[in-house]
């Protein structure tokens, strides 16, 4: 769990997890537009470019399958459903080792102290857990500090020991949001170049604008503000879950270094 499963050739198991998550969203997403968005737009874009030819003041129909129609809508709801397939594999790595800190990986009686001379027996302990546990920022942490104690008999290296390891850790944690952090600039980058699409298609049909046919003018504006529009709400959404996260990583990290500090350093008796 510490290091993500690694995998031959170095490459983690997150890794593949990320590139199979984006290609099934793809898959999905993009059926879903071929299947049902599209038609339905269609048709729903047929009757209102009939209505108009009718009734030039006639209002279009305010449908979510036109809001979501175009390429750019389709392209930012993919990258959106991805990054929440991401975020959703982070919580659950975070809940697995949470889920450690119920556990008692120094087992002694209230008011028994550690010597230098127990570490070894208490790190053979930790070092036979099974693999995914002992990758663990836990029994890491504990495997660090009961380490240097049999090294330095010093209480406060063995503090700084652990603190390291938990910064290291929530360092980690931080820098492996760069990818979530890129999508959610990316969706709104994606919804600026539907907006600029928009505008330059409503430009350039403008000569039928002024000849009374309004249809693929009022069409190409709202590709524009759509795009936008989808683009704001999906980042909202993500930016709120990413927080969620971000909390969930530092009160995991904080845990831990509360955990080591009460079951191990202060258990600790040089003397």
């Amino acid at each position: 769990m510490g290091d993500n499963m690694k995998r031959p050739f170095g490459i983690s198991f997150e890794f593949f997890y990320q590139v199979f998550s984006l290609v099934v969203t793809m898959i999905i997403v993009h059926a879903a537009y071929v299947g049902v968005v599209r038609p339905r737009g269609d048709a729903i874009l047929a009757q209102q470019a009939a209505a108009m030819q009718k009734d030039k003041s006639a209002a279009g129909e305010r449908s979510i399958y036109v809001l979501i129609y175009d390429w750019e809508q389709e392209a930012e709801i993919i990258l959106a459903l991805w990054a929440l397939a991401i975020m959703g594999f982070k919580w659950m790595m975070i809940l697995r080792q949470r889920a450690l800190l119920n556990r008692d990986f120094i087992p002694l009686a209230e008011g028994v102290r550690i010597l230098p001379d127990d570490t070894r027996e208490l790190a053979r302990q930790v070092q036979a857990l099974p693999e995914p546990q002992r990758r663990a920022l836990l029994p890491r942490a504990l495997l660090a500090g009961l380490q240097r104690f049999n090294t330095t008999r010093s209480v406060q290296d063995v503090s700084s020991a652990v603190h390291a390891y938990c910064d290291a850790e929530g360092e980690r944690l931080e820098s492996e949001l760069s990818m979530i952090r890129y999508i959610a600039w990316a969706i709104p980058s994606i919804g600026f170049l539907g907006t600029v699409r928009g505008i330059g298609d409503a430009l350039n049909q403008a000569h039928q604008a002024i000849e009374g046919d309004i249809f693929g003018v009022t069409r190409s504006l709202g590709v524009a503000f759509n795009s936008t529009l989808i683009a704001l709400l999906v980042s909202l959404l993500l930016m709120f879950v990413l927080h969620q996260l971000q909390r969930l990583q530092e009160r995991f990290i904080l845990d831990t270094e509360d955990y080591c500090e009460e079951k191990l350093t202060q258990r600790l008796q040089a003397n």
